[in-house]
């Protein structure tokens, strides 16, 4: 906060408020300090979180930084949550409800519109990590908020710049009144800004996003491939079709084999093993992007049919 952000940073800020139309973003030094950032300077020792249970660590580790109160409710479960703020009574028109656009480990989607439905009904504060969906669901890219038309219920959207914009640093973006994390949020005052490099990527990755729409129906069209090729192979994946396509696999030991075997054919995907993947499981989670040509995600799908014969 005292040195360290220039005319770059500022003009990201603004650039990263239009986009999403809103008043006001933040820029943090990474993804992790944005959700830190925001979400234990609102969630103090007076507030009640209410979580989806399989929030991102960072959103957990906010929570407790903040001293709030923590809810979980069962992941993307809706008559969970409406049980829980239910029995807030009056305490969940200030409760804080905290979900992800893409939830990075399985690569399925929060049933949003069911949410905004809770709230609009019980009351409470609505925040959307959009890491994973922003720059991949809506129609100008906006994340899942865009996409299921509930941007006037969401009242904070945190994301970070390492996914789609292919850079390091975090943003949040909201109305007027999140001026005030500048001054109360410590993860923010008491780091260090992003890079000007990194600023630049950013901004020019933002342009890309805005005037290129078909790069998400590439991407789009790569997930849907690689997601039906498993699928015929027996593979038993997410309920969901996103850029995000976990293998799950039934124990540590199968998916560290897997996990090497791929690797001698020339394919990396990211081994997940508990306790970051969730209920107790193993995955192979494969990252698809759209710079992913049509062969190189034949010859994913060839990789994963060799480990079946």
């Amino acid at each position: 906060m005292a040195n360290g952000s220039y005319a770059p940073h500022l003009a990201l800020e603004k650039e990263i408020a239009e986009f999403f139309n809103r008043p006001t973003a933040i820029v943090f030094s990474t993804g992790y300090t944005a959700n830190l950032g925001v979400i234990s300077a609102l969630a103090d020792h007076n507030a009640v979180v209410l979580l989806d249970a399989d929030s991102h660590a960072s959103i957990y580790d906010a929570c407790s930084l903040g001293g709030a109160e923590i809810i979980r409710f069962r992941h993307n479960d809706v008559n969970d949550l409406e049980r829980r703020m239910v029995r807030l009574g009056e305490r969940a028109k200030e409760a804080i409800i905290i979900v992800e656009g893409i939830y990075s480990m399985l690569g399925d989607v929060a049933p949003l519109a069911e949410i905004v439905d809770i709230k609009r009904r019980l009351g409470g504060y609505l925040i959307v990590d959009e890491a994973h969906s922003f720059g991949v669901l809506g129609a100008t890219g906006r994340g899942l908020v865009e996409a299921v038309g509930v941007e006037d219920d969401v009242d904070i959207i945190v994301g970070t710049f390492s996914k789609s914009l292919a850079s390091i640093g975090g943003f949040a973006v909201g109305s007027e009144a999140m001026e005030v994390l500048r001054y109360g949020s410590r993860p923010y005052i008491f780091t260090a800004s992003p890079s000007p490099s990194c600023i630049a990527t950013v901004r020019s990755s933002l342009r890309t996003i805005a005037s290129q729409p078909e790069l998400r129906q590439k991407l789009m069209d790569n997930a849907n491939h690689l997601y039906d090729g498993l699928q015929k192979l027996g593979y038993e994946l997410s309920s969901h079709i996103s850029p995000v396509v976990p293998v799950i696999i039934g124990s540590k030991e199968e998916g560290l084999r897997i996990w090497r075997e791929l690797i001698s054919l020339g394919v990396y995907v990211n081994l997940i093993l508990p306790p970051a993947a969730p209920a107790g499981i193993t995955l192979l989670r494969c990252s698809v992007n759209a710079a992913h040509s049509r062969e190189q995600i034949d010859a994913i799908i060839q990789a994963f049919a060799t480990l079946k014969q």
